[in-house]
């Protein structure tokens, strides 16, 4: 017994102390929400997608709209060899504070070891989308986290512009409408060189956040209604050509898509980008996550309108109740927390920001390791016993430490990988692609 007490004391002096990283999960977080066996190299490159239509400086009137060489900046994380004593990345973003306030400037600890030399090869790819206005910097919990698990993540800048301004006219509010499903199929077909043999080009998930779930869920196959909402307000009807039927309509499109992760989907309101039969085009499995009480983006409109509408995918919707649309950033850092204008980008009035990463990481986990890896193991987690996670029980055996994670096994329905009484204020629903 005391060697094994030495032995545990030496691994834990041993080990890296990550206090305040977003992407180490606490005690209470679900099974699968564990880092994974990989330390993780970040490092990051810029692309030029040449001669592209400026929206955000066009109008709508139908005129012919400049071209620009748009610059995407796009941060790698992936599975790296790293040694302990390494110094850790600071990440650095800024967001828009409330008018007439200039943005304000944050920091944000990280475990990834920047330039560390790549571990293995053929990983699965994983291309994230972020909110509007938002950078990759907000979502490491999640970039961070996937490459410990031998997947290289791909966190585009979008760019988008200020809507807070009060000069932003609505043509150029919308051009994010036009530019994210571009971005996300340009980027990937730029990685594909860039990163040669370190990943598996025909192996893909995207995943995407507010304005982002719009832009993976357009670009893994959901096509847009040529009478959609936002048709006639970017400029020079380059949206219209992106349209179904539209001569641009490949462009947004991003061939092979393994799994689809929104979270948030923006899209859904005041009527769907895609309509009935945009959705109906997307086939890649689909993971939909969103707060029921999310005032930015409608639940009825949004996350449970994709689950209803995508019936040629396979499907699951988790659902948080009473939680609002922050439910994908980071805790907020120091300097967000000044005031409720600044900590709403990241905080929920009612759910813990770290408890709902973790769950999310939990579920984004196995769904990826069901369709990106083929380990139809973590099907287990995903197929739970009881829609309402409220309703499941667990008789541990006597003995069973306070923290164990429910098995799963026959008659229990306590969510499988969740602990006793962490499993609450949820639900998931699955519902299979229509048959042929």
């Amino acid at each position: 017994m005391i060697r094994r007490i030495v032995a545990s004391i030496l691994i834990l002096l041993s080990a890296p102390i990550y206090a305040g990283v977003p992407s180490v999960p606490s005690a209470d977080a679900p099974e699968l929400a564990a880092l994974g066996n990989y330390g993780v190299g970040f490092r990051s490159v810029t692309f030029t997608h040449q001669d592209q239509p400026d929206v955000e400086n066009g109008d709508s009137s139908g005129a012919v709209v400049p071209n620009h060489d748009r610059k995407l900046q796009v941060d790698i994380w992936y599975p790296a060899s790293v040694k302990n004593g390494k110094k850790t990345v600071t990440y650095r973003g800024s967001l828009w504070a409330e008018p007439p306030l200039p943005p304000v400037n944050f920091t944000q600890e990280g475990l990834a070891i920047g330039g560390a030399k790549a571990a293995g090869n053929r990983h699965p790819l994983v291309i994230i989308s972020h909110g509007y206005s938002n950078n990759p910097a907000v979502m490491t919990w999640l970039t961070e986290n996937l490459a410990s698990k031998g997947y290289v993540v791909a966190a585009i800048h979008h760019r988008d512009p200020n809507p807070y301004v009060v000069s932003t006219t609505t043509t150029t509010r919308a051009a994010p409408n036009f530019n994210r499903p571009r971005d996300i199929v340009f980027v990937a077909s730029q990685l594909r060189d860039y990163l040669g043999e370190l990943i598996d080009p025909d192996n893909v998930a995207l995943i995407g956040y507010s304005q982002g779930g719009y832009g993976v869920l357009t670009a893994g196959g959901a096509t847009l209604d040529p009478l959609g909402p936002n048709m006639g307000l970017v400029a020079g009807g380059a949206l219209k050509r992106s349209a179904r039927g539209g001569a641009d309509a490949d462009a947004v499109k991003l061939a092979g898509v393994r799994a689809i992760v929104a979270l948030a989907p923006a899209g859904g309101a005041p009527s769907s980008a895609w309509g009935a039969d945009g959705l109906a085009a997307l086939t890649a499995p689909l993971l939909l996550i969103q707060g029921d009480s999310d005032f930015t983006v409608d639940y009825k409109t949004g996350a449970l309108a994709v689950f209803g509408g995508a019936v040629n995918a396979d499907r699951y919707l988790l659902t948080y109740k009473q939680a609002g649309h922050s439910i994908a950033l980071n805790p907020a850092p120091r300097e967000m927390r000044g005031s409720v204008w600044d900590m709403d980008w990241f905080e929920d009035p009612i759910w813990r920001r770290d408890r709902i990463n973790a769950i999310n990481l939990h579920f984004i986990s196995a769904f990826l390791a069901v369709h990106l890896r083929n380990d139809e193991s973590k099907g287990s987690y995903l197929n739970v016993p009881v829609e309402n996670s409220d309703e499941g029980e667990w008789n541990a055996p006597a003995g069973t430490p306070w923290g164990a994670y429910s098995p799963g096994d026959a008659g229990v329905t306590l969510w499988k990988g969740f602990q006793r009484r962490h499993a609450r204020g949820m639900t998931l629903r699955h519902l299979p692609k229509a048959p042929n």
